[in-house]
Formats: C-alpha cells, sequence, structure tokens
C-alpha cells in the first residue's frame, strides 16, 4: 500500500528567520525610548509592566581539536566551527592549506581506514587527520557486468570519493581504482559539487558493454601507506569511534550541537539504515542515516515517518518501498533484532 505523502514545496527555514529577525528589531524598536528613559534618571515606565529580552542566539560550539596532515605535518587546532564547511576551512587555515585541498578526515588515524572516516559526529577527544589531493589518473574501464562494485561517500563539502570496493567485482579486478580516490569526472563530466547520490546513479546508469572514463584524484599517503590498498568488508559504525563521552553533532542543516553518545538502540538502527543506503543507492552516509534514525524513532507509523521525511530529506526522494525498509530497521532495532 503506498504511503500517504505528500511532498512539501519549498523549505520554510529562510522565511522563518527572516519573521525571527524582523521580531527582535520590532521589539528593540520598542524598548529604545524605554532605556532612553531609564538612562535619564526615570528608571523605568510606571505601568509598563514587565518586558523580556529577546532569546538568545544559539552559541557556537567552542571545542577545540588537534590536526595533522594525514601524510605527515606539524600539529594544527581547529575550533569555533559549526558544520563540515567550516571545519575544513578552519582545517586549511590551521595546515596552511587551500580548504579544497582536503578530499575528507580520519579520526585518530592517519591511514585511508574508511571505519574511521569523520562524518556527523566526532567524539570529544577525537584527533583529526586531514587527507589531501595527491597523484591524479584518468582510468577507462569497460563495464562488462551490471555493477561496478563501489559505494560511495561524501565529504560534506563537495567531494564525492569511493568508500568501498566489493571483493571481487569488476572495479576490485584493476589495481589503479582506490578506496579514498576523489571522483573529478564520469565520461568528462564534471561531479565536484554533486552529492554521494548524484554520483551514485551517474555510475550505475553507465551502459552495459561500452567504456567509460574515470578522472580520478588518490589521497596523499605517507611512506608506511603506500603499498595499501584498502579492500574493506563490512563497514563498523562511525558512531563508535569517538573516544570521548560525548560528541559534537555536526548537521547539514543547522549549528554543531555537543550530545551524549548514541544509545545501544541508537547505534544498531543508524548501521542498519546505512546498509539500507548502499544497497538501494550506492552510498553510505552516517549522518544522513543519524538523521533518518532521529527522524523515524518516534513516529507513530510509517505515514508519519515518511512525511517527516519529505520535510527534512526531500531531495533524496526517498520510493515507498525504502521507506518502509528504514521504519522495519528502526523497529528491529528498538525490540533488539
Amino acid at each position: 500500500m503506498p504511503l500517504g505523502r505528500r511532498r512539501k514545496a519549498a523549505p520554510l527555514m529562510e522565511q522563518e528567520d527572516e519573521a525571527e529577525a524582523e521580531a527582535r528589531e520590532r521589539w528593540l524598536e520598542a524598548e529604545r525610548p524605554r532605556a532612553a528613559a531609564g538612562a535619564g534618571g526615570g528608571g523605568p515606565v510606571a505601568g509598563s509592566g514587565p518586558t523580556l529580552a529577546p532569546g538568545p542566539r544559539p552559541l557556537r560550539p567552542r571545542l577545540a581539536f588537534h590536526t595533522q596532515l594525514a601524510h605527515g605535518s606539524a600539529t594544527g587546532r581547529v575550533e569555533g566551527f559549526t558544520n563540515v564547511r567550516e571545519l575544513y576551512t578552519k582545517l586549511g587555515l590551521a595546515l596552511g592549506l587551500q580548504p579544497a585541498e582536503i578530499i575528507f578526515c580520519t579520526l585518530n588515524t592517519h591511514k585511508v581506514d574508511m571505519d574511521k572516516l569523520l562524518g556527523g559526529q566526532i567524539g570529544l577527544e577525537d584527533f583529526i587527520f586531514a587527507h589531501v589531493k595527491g597523484q591524479k589518473k584518468e582510468v577507462e574501464i569497460f563495464k562488462s557486468e551490471d555493477a561496478l562494485g563501489l559505494t560511495i561517500t561524501d565529504n560534506g563539502a563537495g567531494y564525492a570519493f569511493i568508500k568501498r570496493i566489493k571483493e571481487g567485482s569488476l572495479i576490485d579486478r584493476m589495481q589503479v581504482v582506490k578506496v579514498g580516490d576523489l571522483i573529478e569526472t564520469i565520461n568528462g563530466q564534471n561531479v565536484i559539487g554533486s552529492r554521494h547520490f548524484e554520483v551514485a546513479k551517474l555510475l550505475k546508469g553507465l551502459v552495459k558493454g561500452q567504456l567509460f572514463t574515470l578522472r580520478l584524484v588518490e589521497p596523499l599517503k605517507a611512506f608506511d601507506m603506500i603499498s595499501q590498498r584498502s579492500k574493506v568488508g563490512k563497514s563498523a559504525s562511525s558512531g563508535q569511534v569517538g573516544t570521548g563521552k560525548g560528541t559534537l553533532r555536526l548537521r547539514a542543516k543547522g549549528i554543531a550541537t555537543v550530545e551524549d553518545e548514541p544509545s545501544a538502540f541508537e547505534e544498531k538502527a543508524i548501521e542498519k539504515v546505512d546498509d539500507l543506503l548502499e544497497n538501494y543507492m550506492g552510498i553510505r552516509d552516517t549522518e544522513l542515516a543519524t538523521t533518518m534514525v532521529d527522524l523515524g524513532k518516534n513516529r507513530r507509523n510509517p505515514d508519519e515517518f515518511a512525511q517527516a521525511l519529505d520535510e527534512e530529506l526531500g531531495d533524496f526522494a526517498f520510493p515507498d518501498e525504502f521507506v518502509f525498509d528504514v521504519w522495519g530497521a528502526i523497529g528491529d532495532a528498538k525490540a533488539g533484532r
């Protein structure tokens, strides 16, 4: 049975922000005469009643994290960021490079370890290693099979890269393509700035029985990493990377917040949803999976959940079948299955 979903025409975030700003300005205009009267010695205006100050603005987290280049550098320090793009800007300043040079970051390891990838959460004691652009390469591949065996993710700042290569797959047999490679173009089409699901859709749409070309950029590696070719099995939940007692949650929309570590139920649900994202869409994205679990864990039925997904994540246009499976996965995690 199809879900009773209605698509929202456009998000209202910008209009709401403007309305709040106008309300604050009106309050300030009303209070200026009162403040002037008080400053002139008259004190508060008689009979005016109590006044309330406008609510505080959200504060930027001032947590500090240490960082290095993954291939080796002096230690830097970053703080005062509220989302992934700001983090990359701060990393560039701390490490003396352009933010666009950073492909992705890992937590507590300099190796190209996709189980330690920086996603939507950073443990409060985590050490950030920035992996920057290295060797460029162009690969011509004959698509002899339906599936390439690639799983794509992105860094939240405009770069999609290879997170997993399925063992025994078409791409696995091509030793030149590696986990961590940034995808710049597909058949000459520039995909810089595209989200992971858009890149995965392009790759899935390549015609079987034809050649296609990928332009890739490897992450620069230290000497002890050059012989690696990370073939990965089942990915661990990145929610378990953090060593701190809390995490800094980085959101695609809104500011970062300090939160408790995910509960056992949330960790299990996030991993199940991330697996579904890979199976349906060819991507892995712990922050996206976390957002979906947050949206679904307190909903009463799949229709409510579908509506919440459409309002918050409408760009993905998730099909009903996928929504049902995610709803079921969250329910299974709640039941301890």
